[in-house]
């Protein structure tokens, strides 16, 4: 359970918690409250846990849903610790070499959103590229968008999936099964291309982690 603070103690900027897996580890995660309505658990490249909750949420039910999901997390743990194995052995992704992947960013996306945009009969707003560990595209309510710098370095494929998801969401603002029929009918390859990102996403972010240290 999360401790309780000593009177002398400065509250954490976010708090964590800790829970035990069915083969009895214990695992610590981070607390991230938001407006968010739903409650997620994720496992960063790094390892850190994560558990992000609506902003009322109670401690009793953010532990409760991190409990529940405690043989998911020794699994995702697992896969993450292998991750890391084989990201350790690529070379780090550097300031230099991020500066360089904006600048590319900023030279080929344009034409690509804009070739995606007409061909699908939507507008957009403004454009913007990141670097970024947690998404790899956003489009806000005004169809402003912005793209994870990091897909530069995934196939083309995958950086035009990527393009026509978020410009799918000038459509829908969700993903219910209307908003993946579009994505499917202007990527019908979209799973792979989505597995893709699943799998050897997190070997980006790891590098580019790492080239920050």
């Amino acid at each position: 359970m999360p401790r309780a603070l000593r009177k002398d103690e400065n509250p954490p900027r976010h708090p964590t918690g800790s829970l035990t897996t069915p083969s009895g580890e214990t695992i610590s995660y981070t607390i991230y409250r938001s407006r968010r309505r739903t409650f997620a658990i994720m496992v960063r490249p790094s390892g850190e846990v994560l558990v992000r909750a609506p902003q009322r949420a109670s401690e009793w039910r953010i532990q409760s849903f991190a409990e529940a999901h405690a043989a998911w997390l020794e699994t995702a743990l697992a896969k993450a610790a292998a991750r890391k194995t084989v990201s350790d052995g690529l070379p780090p992704i550097t300031a230099d070499d991020l500066k360089q992947l904006k600048k590319s960013a900023r030279q080929i996306l344009p034409a690509r959103v804009a070739h995606q945009a007409a061909r699908m009969g939507v507008t957009y707003g403004k454009l913007s590229f990141r670097a970024q560990r947690t998404r790899w595209g956003s489009c806000s309510s005004v169809g402003n968008l912005s793209f994870n710098i990091l897909l530069l370095l995934a196939p083309k494929e995958v950086l035009d999936y990527v393009i026509i998801h978020e410009l799918c969401h000038r459509r829908h603002m969700d993903h219910s099964p209307a908003f993946w029929r579009e994505v499917e009918r202007y990527c019908p390859d979209w799973r792979t291309s989505y597995a893709w990102l699943k799998e050897q996403g997190p070997y980006l972010i790891d590098r580019m982690e790492r080239g920050r240290n």
